[in-house]
């Protein structure tokens, strides 16, 4: 290999630009991620905002993670769609747990940053009426490749999704692509949020939201009570 990988290394922010429980807009997590997230929305250089690593693992604890778009996020927490026969969906239904990582890098030469958020918390299904809405507002293609696909299953080429996807074109030509009943949303349900920006010297910046124990006794000096049930602490890099 040609490449001197090790090699590669990144400017973050210099050491007078930390984050700290000062700089947070909110002490509650879902305002704190609509700040960044709308900050990473108008960032130079950054495509899909919405792009989320999502994590599951089966009942053996075997791990797998695949990037998804985040279609959306409230005080409840934060939604996507998917295959409900897909792998993904098969071990969410078996541990009912997950874990999410948003991973912004803005390339604005006057403004450079790397900010993650990592988030860890239980999933519910959408209601059908919820996912019918959203499903109808996507593009008629997006709804014929919804349809189409028996996700994670094997396929003998590439030629049978395209045979497929014509056939439904055809199909649906004049009218509406009901959702199919194994697709819908997701609402992931945090009960720890963390918000990571990186430093050029590494030693990187890491507060964490987390839902306190009803019967936690709390250390004032480390950690910070929020709203709505949370707590703030600091993480060693």
């Amino acid at each position: 290999m040609d490449l001197d990988v090790a090699a590669m290394r990144k400017p973050y922010k210099d050491a007078q630009e930390t984050f700290d429980v000062d700089h947070l807009v909110s002490k509650n997590p879902f305002t704190q991620f609509d700040h960044w997230f709308k900050e990473a929305c108008k960032a130079e250089g950054i495509l899909e905002p919405n792009a989320m690593a999502l994590a599951t693992a089966d009942s053996k604890g075997k791990p797998s993670v695949r990037m998804v778009l985040m279609k959306g996020y409230d005080q409840r927490g934060f939604r996507f769609f998917t295959n409900y026969n897909s792998r993904k969906a098969k071990e969410i239904e078996e541990t009912n747990h997950l874990c999410l990582l948003f991973y912004w890098t803005s390339t604005n030469p006057d403004n450079y940053w790397t900010r993650q958020v990592r988030i860890e918390g239980t999933v519910e299904k959408l209601s059908v009426e919820e996912s019918t809405d959203y499903f109808h507002s996507r593009p008629k293609s997006s709804q014929i490749g919804a349809a189409l696909s028996n996700q994670s299953q094997v396929v003998a080429g590439r030629h049978i999704l395209n045979e497929r996807n014509e056939q439904l074109k055809v199909e649906y030509a004049e009218k509406e692509v009901p959702k199919p009943e194994h697709w819908g949303g997701y609402l992931v349900k945090p009960h720890l949020m963390e918000f990571w920006q990186g430093q050029t010297n590494r030693i990187h910046d890491r507060l964490v939201f987390r839902k306190q124990q009803s019967d936690e006794e709390i250390d004032h000096n480390v950690t910070h009570i929020a709203e709505a049930g949370w707590v703030i602490e600091r993480l060693e890099p």
